[in-house]
């Protein structure tokens, strides 16, 4: 193996290392939104709510679009669906 092989395999190791740390926090994150989410589910039936806001969802999928591009808005429906199950 060569020593520029060698250097480019010891670099994909460390940025791979650093995807697994994002991937981490992503997970977390995730985990956190779901929980404030079902809080916020909780409290609106409490009160007589209804299960969703449609407004706030397309808010969601608009900011979650003009971030990421046309795959954000899916990502933000998974996120959703995550937080409020299924319709």
């Amino acid at each position: 193996m060569t020593t520029a092989s060698t250097a480019a395999d010891e670099r994909i190791a460390e940025l791979r290392g650093e995807i697994d740390a994002c991937d981490a926090e992503i997970v977390r994150l995730v985990q956190h939104r779901l929980a404030v989410s079902q809080e916020i589910g909780e409290l609106r039936r409490a009160t007589g709510g209804t299960r969703l806001s449609l407004s706030r969802e397309q808010q969601v999928l608009a900011r979650y679009q003009d971030a990421l591009g046309p795959d954000g808005a899916t990502l933000g429906l998974v996120l959703l669906r995550q937080g409020r199950g299924r319709l």
